[in-house]
């Protein structure tokens, strides 16, 4: 699958770091061989999840510590690195990118960096031709236009990835 980046606050140099780590997650991205008429939200997040998991991540950690509230997760973990993957609705993106936050700072100190990965604009339009369920579906550019109007709130780096066949 290929895919376009776009780096929020450093993300790309704070990856650069742990070059293995970005180069793992690249290749995992990469080595989806997926058609356009067998694209699903299930069935991504279904390859996401069975390629991260081959490769050692934590799959769906918590956010808190706390055993109260099992709800907040974000999707993988490794490294202090956080992933999240979203298909889902547009209106999940404050949600998700505050998961980052509070991973990286709020006395949490787990994540140096997030991971954001979504369909782009392109690859959204393509399912909707299709006939899958895309519309309102969160894309890369959405992302890259509100991102930075949460500078004052999102603080850690995040590097954006959007998927495209």
């Amino acid at each position: 699958m290929k895919f376009v980046s776009w780096s929020y606050r450093f993300a790309e140099q704070v990856l650069n770091s742990n070059l293995p780590i970005k180069k793992e997650i690249e290749e995992i991205i990469s080595s989806i061989n997926i058609s356009e008429e067998g694209i699903s939200r299930p069935k991504l997040n279904e390859i996401f999840k069975e390629k991260f998991l081959s490769k050692g991540w934590k799959d769906q950690p918590v956010v808190f510590d706390e055993k109260e509230d099992p709800s907040a997760r974000i999707d993988f973990f490794k490294e202090r690195i956080g992933i999240e993957v979203a298909f889902s609705h547009s209106s999940f993106l404050g949600i998700d990118l505050l998961k980052f936050q509070t991973l990286s700072y709020s006395n949490l100190d787990k994540i140096d960096v997030g991971i954001y990965i979504m369909a782009t604009k392109d690859l959204a339009k393509k399912m909707l031709e299709r006939g899958q369920k895309w519309d309102g579906s969160l894309t890369f550019e959405k992302v890259k236009k509100y991102l930075p109007h949460f500078k004052s709130a999102i603080q850690v780096p995040v590097l954006v990835l959007g998927l495209n066949v």
